[in-house]
């Protein structure tokens, strides 16, 4: 894997996400434990100074996916807001933890069911 890259996340959506890890059974998220070391190194800043290029909470990130070099767009929801409908990632899914807190042109490696890796690299963020 290589070197982690540096994340931003808001004061709202890191109360939310630990509470979230709290409450959470650790059999219902077995990958718990990289979400909250991705917000353990995150840089935390008010809601209001979030960058615009940041996946957030309830953003819609348009990210490419490789293998594979796959383009999705997807809305970075908590697990309780998925309700079937298309477009959307619980920040508890594998891909939806990746995304938390990149901004626009950064990439990471990512531990995929099944053993793989992936690299999601951000292309663009709307709110």
């Amino acid at each position: 894997m290589s070197a982690l890259p540096p994340i931003t996340v808001s004061t709202l959506d890191s109360d939310r996400l630990y509470a979230l890890l709290d409450k959470l059974p650790a059999d219902a998220f077995p990958d718990a434990d990289a979400l909250e070391a991705e917000l353990g190194r995150a840089t935390v800043l008010e809601q209001a100074d979030m960058p615009d290029d940041v996946v957030t909470m309830h953003s819609t990130a348009r990210f490419l996916m490789t293998p594979g070099n796959k383009e999705f767009e997807l809305t970075l929801c908590f697990p309780h807001e998925i309700d079937g409908a298309a477009g959307k990632v619980s920040v508890t899914a594998p891909v939806g933890s990746a995304l938390l807190g990149l901004s626009v042109g950064q990439s990471i490696d990512w531990p995929a069911p099944g053993g793989h890796e992936v690299k999601v690299k951000i292309l663009s963020v709307s709110r």
